[in-house]
């Protein structure tokens, strides 16, 4: 914690409080509230924590206003063009970026960990085969604590790295997985002379049957989308996976319960939302019709994939997605892909239109990263389990954060109650 240089007097009827308040390295300044309650005997109320800081963190930062998103002080974009996912993972988890040799060693970890447990193959029987495969990661994921227990206590520091780099290898094989499961095709093995990019599309889009070489334009636009996803700050299911990991649970609960959260189709669902909306326009004609809609104040239609919530400028990842998501298209084409043919022109009409300008309404990584996506063939169902698989370094990182702070407390939010007050029960007779 900083040292506090200021404070803030709160006037409570008769009571005058002296909270003290903290200046970060970026981003405004902190009021410490946590003694609020013992003080003055009243607590805030902050639906959605929009105001609430929950946590100290020196991961990531991001600044809204300003379209900034940095890893341990390194802007997105620099990490997007110059590095990749597996340093990014190195810069997330240990706080600098690897030496050639610290970088070897971690690759070489990873990649020899990507096997999952074989009775694992089995546990995919139990699905139905139409589940979706984010349903299936929530329980594999969840299921690992059965299967590794030598790396469950996080009390012990060497069990914590071991479980670091079981869930960062992992994941991409039980995501691979579950989208072989949903097609009734077979598991494919990873291997370890691939790149952790290429090798997910090799457990994906290889089959016994014939040889599979992955395209290294795709397999770059891969490992973007995997590093641009990496970590969001303290976003819904990192929130979940702090919360959940307050109490002690293993690391495996942990991560299933932040995947479980980026099920929802307001955190993780982005992507595949803007191509169910491609779809509905259906066609390069009806662009304008849809483009008016999203302009009319009366109409609830939105442009999904445009804008962003947190960046109220532009979202600093989409120039690389971009770059991407054009590279992947011109390798790919889009002639035989109406959805495609859609998005592309109503990328450009809508960066051409005044109205986007001036609301701030442009493309953000969202709408790029669906476009490679369906360009590369994945269905919209495998959009979210990609975002968790890119997620987990980032939820990993934050997790080993939160264990290692001194005096951790479990998560205990407050309420605003306003329900009944205390009444006598009546016997049924007279109800």
């Amino acid at each position: 914690m900083p040292e506090s240089t200021k404070t803030a007097t709160l006037t409570i009827g008769d009571k005058t409080l002296e909270l003290p308040m903290y200046t970060p390295t970026a981003g405004p300044d902190v009021i410490d509230i946590s003694k609020l309650y013992g003080q003055g005997g009243v607590f805030t109320h902050d639906p959605g924590f929009t105001s609430t800081s929950s946590c100290e963190s020196t991961i990531t930062f991001i600044d809204g206003e300003k379209g900034e998103l940095l890893h341990r002080g390194y802007p997105i974009d620099q990490l997007a063009e110059k590095s990749h996912y597996l340093e990014v993972c190195y810069l997330l988890l240990y706080g600098e970026l690897p030496s050639a040799a610290q970088l070897e060693d971690f690759e070489s970890r990873i990649t020899r960990h990507t096997m999952v447990h074989e009775q694992i193959h089995k546990f995919f029987s139990g699905f139905r085969r139409d589940a979706h495969p984010m349903a299936v990661m929530v329980g594999v994921v969840g299921a690992m604590s059965a299967f590794y227990h030598d790396s469950t206590d996080i009390s012990d520091p060497w069990q914590r790295e071991v479980a670091t780099i079981r869930l960062i290898a992992k994941m991409p094989t039980i995501a691979a997985m579950a989208y072989k499961y949903t097609v009734g095709q077979p598991f494919v093995y990873p291997r370890n002379d691939l790149d952790y990019a290429s090798n997910f599309l090799s457990m994906c889009f290889a089959v016994p049957c014939e040889e599979y070489k992955v395209d290294p334009i795709l397999s770059r636009a891969m490992d973007r989308i995997f590093t641009l996803h990496a970590d969001h700050e303290q976003n819904a299911s990192t929130s979940t996976v702090r919360l959940a990991s307050s109490s002690g649970a293993n690391p495996f609960a942990s991560i299933a319960a932040g995947i479980a959260c980026l099920w929802g189709p307001a955190h993780g669902g982005a992507n595949q939302a803007c191509l169910e909306m491609l779809r509905t326009i259906g066609s390069v004609d009806r662009i304008p019709e849809f483009i008016a809609r999203a302009k009319d104040k009366n109409d609830p239609f939105r442009l999904m994939g445009f804008g962003h919530r947190v960046y109220k400028n532009f979202d600093p990842r989409a120039k690389v997605m971009k770059q991407s998501a054009d590279e992947v298209l011109d390798l790919l084409g889009v002639e035989n892909n109406p959805t495609l043919q859609v998005a592309k022109e109503l990328e450009r009409q809508a960066l051409e239109d005044p109205y986007f300008a001036e609301k701030k309404l442009f493309p953000n990584v969202d709408f790029y990263s669906g476009i490679i996506l369906e360009a590369m063939g994945f269905p919209t169902s495998m959009f979210t389990p990609i975002f968790a698989l890119s997620r987990t370094v980032g939820w990993v990182s934050q997790w080993k954060e939160m264990i290692s702070e001194p005096g951790l407390k479990i998560g205990r939010p407050r309420q605003l109650y306003t329900g009944h007050a205390m009444r006598d029960y009546t016997e049924i007779e007279t109800r």
